[in-house]
């Protein structure tokens, strides 16, 4: 019989670095002992010094554990698929099954994720403000990634005009709860992941309660109330917050660490109501989410990740019109009202609700 056998990360410097091999054999001892013969050291990596295969080692055949078939004398058939996972370790008690293994796989041979940083992005918690044009591709590729849980808040329904932009929502979801639309989105791409709901509005009775459990806070908020709602709520609780905010052509990200700035240290304050244009008058291109959004997604996988330079105290700004990208750097404020040197916001505030975010110029 002639099987695949999925080569783990790990081992796969014993087999030239294939991610597959094949080997020829009708139960798991048989395929062992054809593997030394190709790829000598292999079972000293398997098995223990007994010649058994070591408990620390799982061994699968089409994704089901051997020990719930008939074990090293499981009988094989042609094309049937096994898998030798080795347990790691790094204090993670995620487990990667062999279809994760696969589902995974471009991040696994990635040296900056690798096994430990995948089980890094299973177990972290991820809270998403907002299931429209920004946390629609940011919850997206949160949960492709596999970020274990993710949270929506949002109150809304889905209605015609979100469909030119917000990808989490189709056709036939217009009149239903955008938080149920989107947890249903997320389970058909990635069922491994779980989706928890909060359908209600973001206020200063609810914001500490609904963002305490997760580690990382994304604003895809399309008005000033609930962005200085998040950034006050995220800041008080220690929490990383990656705000993203687009209208228009235009768009901007930055990653707050609470102590280093927020969102108060460039606008102390929102603007009076009427002062800056709605994103019902003023629209937005519906591709802006998309490029935004996976900024935003991949600062989140940066800070779980602890690579890279998150955009922290700096902020991005992208013009679509003239296709550039502007960085422009971000001090913290000693004056700041919520994170200066003598704050004088010590608890969350409602604003008046309205749509819209204005841009910094670029010597801010």
């Amino acid at each position: 019989m002639t099987v695949e056998i999925y080569i783990p990360t790990p081992f796969r410097h014993l087999v030239g670095n294939r991610v597959r091999v094949l080997s020829s054999g009708t139960n798991i001892d048989e395929i062992l002992t054809d593997l030394e013969v190709q790829f000598p050291g292999f079972t000293d990596q398997v098995c223990d010094t007994s010649g058994e295969i070591a408990s620390h080692i799982g061994v699968y055949v089409n994704q089901v554990e051997i020990d719930s078939l008939d074990g090293e004398t499981t009988a094989l058939k042609n094309g049937d698929e096994i898998a030798f996972i080795p347990a790691l370790a790094g204090g993670s008690q995620s487990v990667l099954t062999p279809e994760m293994v696969e589902r995974y796989s471009r991040h696994l041979i990635m040296p900056q994720v690798g096994s430990v940083g995948q089980r890094k992005i299973i177990e972290s918690k991820v809270l998403i403000v907002g299931a429209g044009g920004l946390g629609s591709p940011v919850a997206l590729y949160l949960a492709l990634a596999g970020i274990g849980q993710i949270g929506l808040i949002d109150f809304d329904i889905v209605d015609r005009s979100n469909l030119q932009r917000q990808i989490l929502h189709q056709n036939d979801d217009i009149g239903r709860p955008k938080v149920e639309s989107a947890r249903e989105t997320l389970l058909s791409h990635n069922p491994n992941i779980d989706v928890t709901l909060h359908e209600a509005p973001l206020t200063s009775d609810n914001a500490f309660e609904v963002m305490e459990p997760y580690d990382i806070i994304v604003n895809g908020a399309d008005n000033f109330a609930t962005r200085y709602l998040v950034n006050d709520a995220a800041y008080l609780l220690n929490k990383p917050l990656v705000d993203g905010s687009i209208l228009m052509f235009d768009g901007q990200v930055t990653t707050y660490i609470p102590g280093k700035s927020c969102y108060r240290c460039l606008y102390p304050a929102p603007p009076p109501p009427g002062l800056v244009p709605s994103c019902a008058e003023a629209g937005v291109l519906g591709a802006m989410c998309a490029t935004i959004g996976s900024i935003q997604a991949t600062e989140v996988l940066k800070l779980v990740l602890e690579q890279g330079e998150p955009l922290i105290n700096r902020l991005l700004l992208y013009d679509a019109l003239s296709l550039e990208f502007r960085t422009v750097k971000i001090r913290r404020d000693p004056n700041c009202p919520l994170c200066g040197d003598s704050p004088t916001i010590h608890e969350l505030i409602d604003y008046e609700q309205f749509c819209g975010s204005p841009f910094p110029h670029p010597e801010d």
